[in-house]
């Protein structure tokens, strides 16, 4: 009996989404819960399980094709075996299949981010190493394979003996010059936005078009929270089983902040201010996909290990594709780290419907002066983008000073003062 394989129910903000990757083609068997299919949205990568076991059957919804709540994918016929070995000798068929190596194995199965990274560079996945569960091939064993690659040819290159000609390079021979692009070549390549990308166009566009958005600066003596992250960064991870990072003191120091500019964690609707009784602070994690806004739910109510702990988890599970997408949802404030990639200053967009985001950046020691003298000290800028419809630039300022009070005294995190 054939059973329909349906795209799972979307939330009301997702009315339709993308099909990325199929795993299985007809014919194949398949076992039950078996991912099959890979589904894009505009916030998340869905993976569509097989509804039972037994052999796939037909496609109805191409990759790149795009399909709404319930639709039918494909179906799994439950009754039906995957065709046997037609050899006459089950023992010497398995024997020519296993001599004939990676041709007659399995081609490994990808997450859309490492098929996407192993399309682009070119590779045969069947010659990739995979160390995740089951075999799976991971982002890390792409690079570390592009590594190998690379290290090779370097090899190779340093290996190979100098030209024994003194010929001079403007008089060798044509078949020996080095190929180069016809004169005027202008290469270029089209690829479509996936739902992701699209999404982030869209709200970038929407928050220049409806907001007064405007940003303060600041900056900020990261000395004292290095140095207390510094005394107990092995205590603090033996206890709690995770790193302390900057990015806790960020998000409690922003809690603080809130508390005392209640403005700057509200939202416009329609004519109303909407003021949130809560904290749920969004953390930017950038993935090949794009940029994604996992929450801190009642942030005011986690310590320091469970924010560490909980964006650790975001950011490996955004990397994967795995963030639900309740996770992706809501948000009164956001907080955003350029720092990573090196930025010493920039102006974040703010995330609708939210009126303000918190910009960190790169820790960078500068000359400053204190009581008359000039120390070194390892500074980071602060930037604040908020709605000026709501906000006002007073609050703004104030709130960015907020922060900037605690984190250079961080004794007031815990003091709430």
């Amino acid at each position: 009996m054939s059973i329909e394989i349906k795209v799972p129910g979307l939330p009301e903000s997702v009315s339709e989404a993308t099909v990325v990757t199929w795993h299985k083609k007809p014919g194949d068997s398949v076992a039950r819960d078996e991912n099959l299919v890979d589904l894009e949205t505009d916030k998340v990568v869905l993976e569509v399980p097989s509804p039972a076991e037994g052999v796939m059957g037909e496609i109805k919804a191409g990759e790149g094709d795009t399909v709404t709540a319930d639709q039918i994918l494909g179906t799994v016929d439950d009754k039906a075996s995957a065709p046997a070995d037609k050899s006459d000798k089950p023992e010497q068929g398995a024997k020519a299949a296993k001599s004939s190596g990676t041709a007659a194995s399995k081609p490994p199965e990808l997450s859309p981010a490492v098929r996407r990274l192993v399309e682009e560079h070119g590779l045969d996945a069947a010659a990739i190493e995979g160390s995740g569960p089951g075999g799976r091939i991971t982002k890390e064993d792409v690079l570390q394979h592009l590594d190998g690659q690379e290290q090779s040819r370097t090899a190779a290159r340093e290996a190979a003996p100098e030209p024994a000609s003194t010929t001079a390079p403007a008089e060798r021979p044509a078949s020996q010059a080095k190929p180069s692009a016809p004169a005027g070549e202008r290469p270029e390549r089209r690829v479509p936005m996936t739902r992701l990308r699209q999404r982030i166009a869209e709200r970038l566009v929407e928050a220049q078009q409806t907001a007064a958005m405007l940003t303060t600066f600041n900056e900020v003596n990261m000395g004292p929270i290095m140095e207390l992250r510094k005394r107990y960064k092995d205590r603090f991870e033996k206890a709690h089983d995770t790193k302390l990072g900057f990015m806790s003191f960020f998000v409690k120091a922003s809690v603080e902040a809130l508390k005392r500019f209640p403005a700057v964690n509200a939202s416009i609707d329609g004519k109303d201010i909407l003021y949130h009784g809560y904290h749920d602070i969004g953390i930017a994690v950038s993935t090949e996909r794009g940029l994604v806004v996992p929450v801190l739910r009642d942030a005011e109510h986690m310590g320091f290990a469970e924010i560490e702990g909980t964006i650790v988890d975001f950011g490996q599970r955004a990397q994967a594709g795995k963030l639900a997408i309740e996770e992706l949802t809501g948000g009164t404030f956001s907080i955003t780290n350029g720092g990573i990639f090196g930025s010493l200053l920039s102006t974040p967009i703010l995330n609708p419907p939210q009126s303000a985001i918190l910009g960190m950046h790169k820790i960078q020691e500068r000359p400053m002066a204190e009581n008359g003298q000039v120390v070194i000290r390892p500074m980071m800028y602060l930037a604040l983008s908020y709605d000026h419809r709501i906000v006002d630039g007073k609050e703004a300022v104030s709130f960015l000073v907020t922060i900037k009070d605690m984190l250079e005294d961080p004794a007031r995190l815990l003091l709430e003062v």
